[in-house]
């Protein structure tokens, strides 16, 4: 019988009995998400965008599609920043999950609304955004290092979780959206958030909470200020000069939004701001040595480290998101077979695809967990979660290759079964399972304690990034001299870009595995136990 104390001193402590309260929100919480976002491009192309002329339709709502993703994924900046220095974790859920109902409500109400309609994407986006970072993050809190072992568990199961709730979204909403409107397929989603709003509430006194942190003379932000602003006698300043570019770089950006659009041109600004910044902060990080402790100067530079990490993140996520907009669009020239089961005869819906990548996403999670990794670690190889990444950006490349053989053979006048999409959506969501499930848990545990939630927030930003190369490959493809040297390809558009985006991740697989081969793992779970 194993030693409860030895089990303990080990990390293999007991489960937190407020868990499941965290867990049953994250599922309802999924549910409305992927409820509305699943039907979103369908609804714009059938009902909203009515009004713009029918060859671009299908473009304009991907552009719709893609911009309330980045700011879905942004606005975590927002929660991770008031939750670390204001309101802590649970507070600023709760309060941000009210917002997020009321997004729901505008859906619902504006159906045929468009500025009321968008109204509610921003509430959403502003709700679901400033939530998003900080449950993963609040589960974490939940451990220390007493049952820090069983946070892997927990954060498959939280992942295991989201994607029931989404399979049985991804199922049923298109139907709802056929069968009885907008209003209704809007509507359940709405009320699902306000269940895992009262869910979450009613765990509120079993919680740990983690009051956020005082104001910081050492902080990430004025360790970085100090390297970046100190002088040293003899020498120049390329740290500062190089940040200095990024901010002229941002501004240029922001100027050009008049060609490029306010998203486009916002978001790249805020790329160059945090790439310049960071490159120029670690060019002259040493210099705030003496002027603040080490440890300060050594979780800067440990953040660093993990934002060059979320950075070559970014392409998978630009392949992964565009299985709710390009390839539903594909799917929607694709031949959908009369299917039979338990003597029902019924036809895939093309949103309806998407239910396949949860579905596979439960079954993959234990595989992986019981059979792959337990298999991988017998022969020697440890599945560490870098490896995992790499494997797994490599693969949502494989995926986009599949995807755009497909999309081949449907331009030379192959009629193609709606069920080839099963291909790339296995290997895909292999890839996802391998990426985004593992993230969480390489973001919760390489982040220096007081930044939890701005790490997490840094982590779906990378989302942003990756939604923002879909917006910038998006937007060039309407130039006329960016279609006559696609032209010579022999290729339609779409399936230039198809083998693009390929190509993109495949790249980006090689140059993440050398650095994941320099990066050295820490341990930042919690040490002190709170009761």
């Amino acid at each position: 019988m194993a030693n409860p104390h030895t089990e303990t001193e080990a990390g293999n402590g007991p489960m937190p009995r407020q868990v499941p309260f965290i867990i049953a929100n994250e599922a309802c919480e999924r549910f409305s998400f992927y409820g509305m976002r699943n039907i979103l491009t369908p609804f714009l192309i059938s009902t909203l965008l009515l009004f713009v002329p029918q060859p671009d339709r299908a473009s304009e709502a991907k552009h719709v599609f893609h911009t309330f993703v980045i700011g879905v994924y942004f606005f975590p900046l927002l929660g991770g920043w008031l939750s670390d220095r204001f309101y802590g974790k649970y507070n600023t859920i709760f309060w941000m999950s009210l917002i997020y109902v009321a997004g729901h409500a505008c859906l619902a109400v504006f159906e045929d609304n468009l500025q009321g309609f968008y109204l509610g994407l921003l509430l959403i986006a502003l709700g679901a955004g400033g939530i998003k970072p900080l449950v993963s993050a609040f589960v974490g809190d939940q451990f220390d290092a007493t049952n820090k072992k069983k946070a892997k568990v927990v954060y498959d199961i939280f992942y295991w979780t989201i994607n029931f709730g989404s399979f049985f979204a991804s199922l049923l909403m298109p139907l709802f959206l056929k069968n009885y409107g907008p209003a209704v397929a809007f509507g359940i989603p709405g009320v699902l958030m306000a269940i895992a709003t009262v869910i979450f509430w009613s765990g509120k006194k079993r919680y740990v909470h983690i009051p956020p942190a005082p104001p910081n003379p050492d902080s990430f932000t004025n360790v970085a200020r100090t390297a970046l602003l100190a002088r040293q006698p003899g020498q120049s300043r390329p740290g500062l000069t190089v940040a200095v570019v990024g901010a002229l770089g941002a501004l240029a950006s922001l100027c050009m939004s008049p060609w490029w659009g306010f998203v486009i041109a916002a978001c790249l600004a805020l790329v160059l701001l945090l790439a310049f910044g960071g490159i120029g902060t670690g060019m002259q990080l040493e210099r705030a040595r003496g002027l603040h402790p080490d440890a300060a100067v050594e979780g800067v530079r440990a953040v660093l480290r993990i934002l060059i990490v979320f950075a070559l993140v970014t392409p998978f996520w630009s392949l992964f998101d565009q299985k709710a907009s390009t390839w539903i669009l594909q799917a929607n020239n694709m031949v959908s077979p009369q299917l039979s089961l338990f003597g029902f005869e019924f036809k895939v819906l093309p949103a309806q695809m998407q239910a396949v990548n949860p579905l596979l996403v439960m079954l993959l999670i234990p595989l992986n967990n019981l059979v792959i990794f337990p298999l991988l670690r017998g022969i020697g190889i440890e599945p560490t979660p870098l490896r995992r990444m790499t494997t797994g950006i490599a693969l949502s490349g494989l995926s986009w290759i599949i995807i755009g053989w497909i999309q081949l053979s449907m331009d030379a006048g192959t009629p193609m079964s709606i069920l080839w999409q099963l291909l790339p959506y296995a290997v895909l969501t292999m890839a996802e399972v391998l990426v985004s499930a593992t993230g969480l848990e390489f973001a919760y545990s390489q982040a220096p304690p007081s930044m939890k939630g701005s790490i997490m927030s840094f982590w779906i930003l990378t989302t942003t990034v990756g939604n923002l190369w879909v917006l910038i490959v998006n937007s060039s493809v309407k130039n006329e001299a960016v279609l006559a040297h696609i032209a010579t390809s022999g290729m339609s558009s779409i399936a230039f870009q198809m083998f693009f985006f390929a190509g993109f991740a495949l790249l980006t697989a090689v140059v993440f595995g050398m650095y994941a081969v320099r990066y050295k793992m820490v341990d930042n779970y919690r040490k002190e136990v709170i009761r």
